[in-house]
């Protein structure tokens, strides 16, 4: 009771004054390098000017049944909060929260659902590509977008920072509360994509061509850097990153596996491009890829270490994730009240 009073206390000036931001990870994959430079750091960075929630989305993982190890799924949760901590988010000053101990998610996406056209859902490149390679294909997965909306809908979220590929999912939740809104009084604010610095889309370090990706990190070694991997496997993925014959190190001018490389070390390092070519002119990809193993071994080294200690107290990671279950659980309550009430039930 003491926790879910003081949360009420200090959550409600925040809500007022500043514009709210869902961010959530799926539970599923290996989180790499390009996560920690295209999201982790950057929310991690804007936490003052937000009213942040952070989610672990670990309920979107079932929607393959068939693919579940229900032990896995449970520890892959609590390591996705855990490296949220690790990566610089504040649970003292933003909210991290399992998707799966807010119920009302569900309640809210049922409601939703109703609301969605079924065509809506089918459109959903998503859903074609992953129907199109399974045998049987789940309710799970056509109504995944539903209860994506409610994820976002259900804090009244202004801004949800989104990849490319999720695009089509951010429309088809302003879609879905249009509808809402139209059919039953205007209610829901129509989120915005929250834009990322220019240079952050990070590429597979075996083939420059595709966006490093949790799942193929999973299933391939040298596709990506794992956050928790140890500085031998960060080198032996770096040393071989694809690059070309040539030699000359230029923003500009590089191979698609060169630039990918020179902007992780930009990122990284803080340096500006032109710093960087005059400091690697005349010294080749092999110094690049040294120095870069040396630059992301530095960056990832307190992150691994408080992560590890974050996982070795069990109950402390326990009470800080059933505190940010109860502060999510006040805003997302008092939607499906309001929601309730517009739709009588």
């Amino acid at each position: 009771m003491s926790v879910i009073v003081q949360a009420q206390e200090t959550l409600q000036p925040e809500i007022v004054s500043k514009k709210t931001v869902l961010s959530g990870i799926q539970s599923t994959g290996i989180l790499h390098i390009g996560n920690y430079v295209g999201a982790l750091s950057l929310w991690a960075a804007n936490q003052s000017q937000y009213n942040n929630l952070f989610m672990v989305a670990n309920l979107h993982t079932l929607t393959v049944p068939e693919a579940l190890n229900p032990t896995e799924l449970r520890r892959k949760s609590r390591e996705v909060a855990a490296l949220y901590i690790a990566c610089g988010i504040d649970p003292g000053e933003s909210i991290i929260f399992l998707q799966s101990d807010v119920p009302a998610h569900t309640y809210l996406a049922w409601i939703l659902g109703c609301c969605t056209p079924v065509g809506w859902l089918e459109r959903m490149t998503q859903y074609k590509v992953k129907a199109a390679a399974q045998e049987t294909v789940g309710s799970g997965l056509l109504n995944y977008p539903t209860l994506q909306a409610a994820d976002i809908l259900i804090y009244k979220a202004n801004y949800v920072p989104v990849g490319d590929d999720q695009n089509q999912h951010l429309e088809i939740t302003r879609d879905i509360a249009q509808r809402f809104n139209h059919l039953f009084g205007e209610y829901f604010p129509l989120p915005e994509t929250l834009n990322r610095r220019s240079g952050a889309r990070i590429m597979g370090l075996d083939d420059p061509a595709q966006k490093m990706s949790k799942s193929i990190a999973a299933k391939k070694q040298g596709h990506a850097v794992a956050l928790l991997d140890s500085p031998a496997t960060i080198k032996k993925a770096i040393m071989g990153a694809v690059t070309d014959a040539g030699g000359e190190i230029q923003f500009a001018t590089a191979s698609p596996g060169v630039k990918n490389l020179l902007v992780l070390y930009e990122v990284l390092s803080g340096d500006s491009q032109s710093a960087i070519e005059a400091h690697f002119a005349g010294k080749g990809y092999g110094a690049l890829k040294r120095e870069l193993v040396d630059l992301v071994v530095a960056t990832l080294q307190p992150i691994q270490d408080k992560f590890y200690k974050l996982m070795d107290d069990e109950q402390g990671l326990n009470e800080l994730l059933s505190a940010g279950a109860a502060k999510a659980s006040l805003i997302a309550n008092q939607t499906v009240a309001d929601v309730r009430q517009l739709v009588g039930v």
